[in-house]
């Protein structure tokens, strides 16, 4: 048998880079059209030139809007999860390539991030049950935001309270730390690089479930709200101080919560 011809370096090198263009441009992509969708309504019927806190008439909840509810969550999550979630994707993109040069098997790059977003379908689906629940009750109104201030005021301190706690760190730092989430999770194989997606997407959605559950306060189709939060989620995860990012938010959360049952006293 033939043995296989050695890869130079710059070679090898050179096909880094390239895997790692189409991982940005499909990455890209995504998270592209997922916030088109979101512009465009969020198959709300609306167009993007209507304010989309504006308030909507009530929808009856038949299958096809819940359906339609599950898509519209599961679009936002991808919209702001995914670029928190890119140094961890190209990370498994380089590295899954580098086992292929010392002969392992290959794993698209998709099998893993797939892994990453079925667990943000399993989140979407608890938030649109959140959401019918809350909604029956009258504790959403027609934009989809709070009507009741005891509750926006529980969830704003809630949120905050977890910000504090020891989950929520152990969890934050596996997303701000790829190199450690590899080195402790690698498995080979497609199987192998699903169940990393998964597990990464648990810890994800462990750092931010209580970040994303305040849309119900601030409004699930309230633009500036939606891209406020997206952004800080980045900011807590790639930027250097995330930690004491993270610590800070949770203690003004917790102080604007209490602000509001003051003044609702």
């Amino acid at each position: 048998m033939t043995a296989p011809t050695p890869v130079s370096e710059a070679a090898l090198q050179a096909v880094l880079r390239r895997d790692r263009l189409v991982v940005i441009a499909a990455l890209g992509a995504v998270i592209a059209l997922s916030w088109i969708y979101i512009l465009l309504g969020a198959g709300m019927g609306m167009d993007s030139g209507t304010d989309m806190a504006m308030a909507m008439a009530p929808m009856a909840w038949t299958s096809g809007y819940a359906v339609l509810m599950f898509i519209m969550w599961w679009i936002m999550m991808v919209a702001m999860m995914l670029p928190s979630a890119a140094p961890m994707i190209l990370l498994f993109a380089r590295f899954n390539r580098t086992q292929r040069e010392k002969g392992a098997p290959y794993v698209p790059t998709g099998v893993f991030a797939l892994g990453y977003l079925l667990v943000w379908a399993g989140f979407s689906l608890v938030a649109v049950s959140a959401q019918w629940a809350l909604e029956r009750t009258g504790l959403l109104s027609s934009m989809m935001a709070s009507t009741s201030v005891v509750l926006g005021a529980g969830l704003l301190i809630a949120a905050g309270v977890y910000q504090l706690t020891p989950l929520k760190h152990a969890c934050l730092k596996h997303c701000r730390a790829p190199l450690f989430f590899i080195s402790h999770h690698w498995r080979p194989g497609s199987w192998g690089a699903l169940r990393m997606g998964f597990e990464h997407g648990a810890f994800c959605t462990g750092c931010c479930w209580f970040l994303m559950a305040l849309l119900f306060y601030g409004g699930i189709m309230n633009l500036f709200w939606i891209i406020g939060l997206a952004l800080y989620v980045l900011l807590e995860k790639v930027a250097p101080a995330g930690h004491w990012i993270g610590r800070a938010a949770g203690v003004g959360l917790v102080v604007w919560g209490g602000a509001l049952l003051v003044a609702a006293a």
